[in-house]
């Protein structure tokens, strides 16, 4: 009798359940009829880092949390509603989650929740102008219409610069995954931060499109090791090419610095690895030692010198790049040549397994030869794993780069273009169902040799 209440209970409550990302909506307001316009709302990739893992509100019935900003000064309104919600006196004593305390905690204190307050301070909006100094503008043409963006170089000496850095870095916790808010006072940060640039009402406006954290490290001899930190580019303007513009005005930012030994990233994301590859690598494509002609005698240590002393890359971002490029300019229909490409590569991903001091030879005295067998096995099973994923990995940056050959005439310009503008105008066809053929031959090849597997094999593949 006690537990047909409690499942009755259950089941009512399941209505007052919800996914946290689903019932947030973001809005960056340029005037008032935005406030009403459903079709410039967007949601969060996550909520995680302030709902907890599951990502989910409990005590709501069709909650719906707005949260709008002004697109420029990013003045912000919360506004939370609902049909009905939880409560001690209507559900045996059972309490709605505090819904609004998670991102009140995540929000500098001044956020509005009256409608007509912030509507007011849209006027205002033409008066605002980016904090730091400009370093870039380009132009993206689409749909026949031209829009103008420009980044600004900011530090926390910058006036203005740190209470607009508590507003803009609200969007991390939903669009980074493990974000942290940074210490502004640490004058070692340095900001980059892009705008569109637009007119309203005959005043010239900005609003902003996304931004990227650098923090510069003290390396030997009195040099800097600038770390990229974060890189957001807001849902509105993602697809349209800004992060690389972003990425390459940093490097451009660099190349004259001799302070600045190399570049290197924190953590990096699949995706943002994916984009640093796509600017490194139609970078490198001007260097004189990536050739083409060059690339099938393997890595060299001009790649690195040039790459680190021109670019500021690290040497394993720059060979990376050359195997991307190698990649560029292998016939993957010819089995010897793609094979000798593929063991380029496994050889180097190979490196960490003799660096740990399980080379062949101190394998062979400490396991039987069926142990060796099986270890060997393993370890050729996941170098072909890891040189898999690499490889597409590889393609999606360089179909991205035939992409941006086939497009950059017309789709994007620059009117602070890049001394290491990157060479445009070789094209290679690839046939989807050529390379499908390949990868199914490179298995058979895999599981034939994995079956004659001994332990006298003293390369890896």
């Amino acid at each position: 009798m006690a537990g047909a209440p409690s499942g009755l209970m259950k089941n009512k409550l399941e209505a007052y359940k919800c996914c946290s990302n689903d019932v947030i909506h973001f809005k960056l307001v340029r005037s008032k009829k935005d406030v009403e316009n459903e079709d410039i709302a967007f949601r969060p990739d996550m909520t995680h880092q302030l709902f907890g893992d599951h990502e989910s509100i409990f005590g709501y019935r069709d909650l719906h949390l707005d949260l709008f900003y002004t697109a420029g000064a990013l003045i912000t309104y919360l506004k939370i509603k609902y049909l009905d919600k939880v409560t001690p006196e209507k559900f045996d004593g059972i309490s709605a989650d505090d819904v609004e305390k998670p991102i009140a905690e995540m929000m500098p204190p001044g956020y509005l929740t009256n409608i007509d307050d912030f509507v007011s301070s849209l006027e205002k909006e033409h008066l605002f102008r980016p904090p730091g100094e400009k370093v870039n503008s380009y132009q993206i043409h689409k749909d026949n219409c031209e829009r103008t963006f420009e980044v600004f170089k900011a530090s926390v000496l910058s006036p203005g610069f740190k209470n607009y850095h508590e507003r803009l870095q609200t969007f991390l916790l939903f669009f980074i995954d493990a974000a942290s808010y940074i210490d502004i006072d640490d004058d070692r940060w340095t900001f980059y931060l892009l705008f569109e640039k637009y007119q309203q009402n005959g005043c010239v406006c900005y609003a902003v499109v996304g931004y990227m954290t650098v923090y510069n490290y003290y390396a030997y001899l009195e040099k800097i090791r600038p770390r990229i930190s974060q890189v957001l580019i807001l849902p509105p303007f993602q697809k349209l090419g800004h992060g690389a513009k972003l990425l390459q005005t940093f490097y451009n930012d660099t190349y004259e610095r001799p302070e600045v030994l190399d570049i290197t990233v924190e953590d990096p994301s699949e995706n943002f690895q994916r984009l640093r590859d796509f600017v490194d690598v139609r970078n490198c494509m001007k260097l004189s030692s990536y050739k083409r002609e060059n690339l099938s005698s393997g890595f060299c240590e001009k790649m690195s010198t040039e790459a680190r002393t021109k670019l500021k890359l690290s040497k394993r971002q720059a060979r990376r790049c050359y195997e991307i490029l190698r990649l560029k300019s292998v016939n993957i229909h010819d089995e010897d040549e793609f094979r000798a490409y593929r063991l380029d590569v496994k050889k180097r991903l190979n490196l960490p397994f003799h660096r740990s001091g399980k080379s062949l030879p101190k394998l062979c005295l400490m396991l039987n030869p069926k142990k060796l067998q099986s270890v060997l096995e393993r370890r050729y099973l996941h170098l072909d794993i890891q040189f898999q994923m690499l490889y597409e990995n590889y393609k999606l940056v360089l179909s991205r780069l035939k992409r941006k050959v086939s497009s950059s005439s017309t789709s994007l310009s620059s009117s602070s273009s890049s001394p290491l503008e990157s060479d445009r105008k070789k094209k290679r066809r690839k046939k989807c169902t050529a390379e499908q053929k390949e990868s199914r031959k490179h298995k058979e090849r895999r599981n034939n040799t994995h079956k004659h597997h001994k332990h006298k094999h003293n390369k890896a593949k």
